[in-house]
């Protein structure tokens, strides 16, 4: 299953930077760009948790003032593609 979430995070100006390396820090989230305390991020599914999850625990993070879902897709995957995720033995 493919599932990824496209994000807006409001900040605090002054911590956007700390929050971007906190996002950056986690699995399946990614930074794309960033604007006076805006921050554009995607979320993706891990083995360990989905993306839902990881956006709620992103509403944790100090300088944290609001997250916007603002794109959302998900589909299944064929049999091939989810083999291709795997790792190699």
């Amino acid at each position: 299953m493919l599932n990824i979430c496209g994000c807006l995070v409001h900040t605090m100006p002054e911590m956007t930077e700390s929050v971007i390396e906190a996002i950056n820090a986690t699995e399946g989230g990614e930074v794309h760009a960033h604007e006076d305390g805006r921050i554009v991020v995607t979320v993706e599914d891990t083995p360990s948790q989905r993306a839902s999850d990881q956006i709620m625990e992103m509403h944790q993070i100090p300088g944290v003032l609001t997250i916007t879902l603002t794109y959302h897709h998900f589909e299944e995957l064929d049999e091939s593609a989810e083999a291709l995720d795997q790792p190699l033995h």
